[in-house]
């Protein structure tokens, strides 16, 4: 089993008795390198194609852009620019651009901006049919102007896109009520045409924190699921899955964990989530409860309704942080980056039983400048991290002893 690693609350701050999100500017270091190139990136996201094509999507100079793969990251294709104009893009902790490749080669992209200097947030998507060449002006997923951010995007077998995102629109209503809103809603939809169009946006879940990434994958044919921050009874912010009965209909919310982590701020510390091809639920996540602290893993057999034990994450003193997990065919994978005081790793470690024990933990890559969140990524037989790192720029590395 790994053990337990302890982790400070990140970007914690109170205003007025609501949560909101401490942001800041992005270091002078990265705010310098002005280039919408790869080598300016500070967020990339990777998705393989149907014939073994590596698709990153990245933002750096206030652009997102687009390019290809054929040798494993070690060289890309001139970059397609998705953005036409510097935009204000979310560059908070836990933002950045999503991806996803279908059978075809549709490539469907989904990203945020800032409206305002009180960070709030609109979702565009945008679509190329045609191989990456090009793609079509990024539109707003919804038309409502309330704040939107951390969207996710996730492909069914049959090509639908399903999206979801935290959304602050009801709080105007809260607000003329004269009631309290806290966090703010899960809102979802679907595309049946490749993210070329989506269906009008749905209301899945009112009180999600609204400052961590979502988690997003597919049940089975037609049935999402989504792991999110909720906001439990008592200001409890602690994580829960929903599965959807289909692209159009929520389901019931279900505990992961009770860590009982009661804070009245934003940890901008989101949670990952894979589906096993059996079925099984393998999520990660960081908490700072009374229960528990740090990083931990579980898994469920039964679709969210019950978890194993929480499984620590991480060595003691590091900092372990930002964890990863993904199953494939021949086992399930997790990620995490540690920090010891010069450099930062990332580790991993995998299981061959579906979750039920694991490997030692592995250090496979590190850097002593910035880097972005640990990523993974399979093309359907190799599991790989993909790492940008501002000494390194992008990495695909593949995880030789994986399942």
């Amino acid at each position: 089993m790994i053990r337990t690693g302890l982790l400070a609350i990140v970007a914690l701050a109170f205003a007025q008795g609501t949560a909101v999100a401490q942001m800041r500017a992005p270091p002078a270091s990265e705010a310098a390198c002005e280039e919408p190139t790869l080598r300016c990136a500070t967020k990339a996201t990777p998705a393989f194609g149907p014939d073994g094509t590596l698709w990153l999507v990245w933002m750096a100079g206030g652009q997102v852009s687009v390019a290809s793969s054929h040798d494993e990251g070690r060289s890309f294709s001139a970059p397609t620019q998705v953005t036409t104009k510097r935009l204000n893009l979310d560059w908070g902790p836990d933002a950045r651009p999503k991806i996803v490749v279908d059978r075809k080669g549709g490539i469907a992209l989904a990203f945020s901006t800032f409206r305002d200097e009180a960070f709030n947030g609109e979702v565009f998507y945008t679509r190329s049919a045609d191989g990456g060449k090009s793609f079509a002006e990024p539109k707003p997923i919804t038309a409502n102007k309330e704040s939107q951010r951390f969207e996710a995007l996730a492909l069914d077998q049959d090509g639908t896109v399903f999206a979801a995102w935290l959304d602050k629109r009801n709080r105007i209503f809260a607000k003329e009520a004269g009631q309290k809103y806290e966090g703010a809603g899960l809102f979802f939809t679907s595309s049946s045409d490749g993210g070329a169009t989506y269906a009008e946006a749905k209301l899945a879940r009112e009180g999600t924190c609204e400052c961590c990434r979502l988690g997003l994958a597919f049940a089975a044919p037609g049935r999402p699921v989504a792991i999110f921050r909720n906001i439990f009874e008592g200001g409890v912010r602690d994580h829960a899955v929903m599965t959807f009965t289909d692209v159009a209909t929520p389901g019931e919310v279900r505990r992961v964990s009770h860590d009982d982590w009661q804070i009245n701020a934003c940890p901008h510390h989101g949670p990952s989530l894979t589906v096993a091809p059996n079925g099984t639920y393998h999520v990660v996540w960081y908490t700072n409860g009374k229960a528990r602290k740090g990083l931990f893993y579980a898994h469920s057999r039964d679709e969210g309704r019950t978890f194993s034990a929480p499984m620590a994450l991480g060595q003691p003193g590091r900092n372990p942080t930002r964890p990863y997990v993904l199953a494939g065919p021949k086992g399930t994978v997790i990620a995490w980056k540690e920090f010891d005081g010069e450099k930062t790793s990332v580790h991993v470690a995998t299981s061959r039983d579906d979750g039920e024990t694991w490997s030692p933990p592995k250090t496979i890559s590190n850097t002593t400048d910035t880097s972005d969140h640990p990523l993974l990524v399979s093309n359907g037989g190799q599991v790989y991290l993909s790492w940008m790192t501002k000494a390194d720029g992008y990495r695909l590395i593949a995880i030789e002893d994986q399942p």
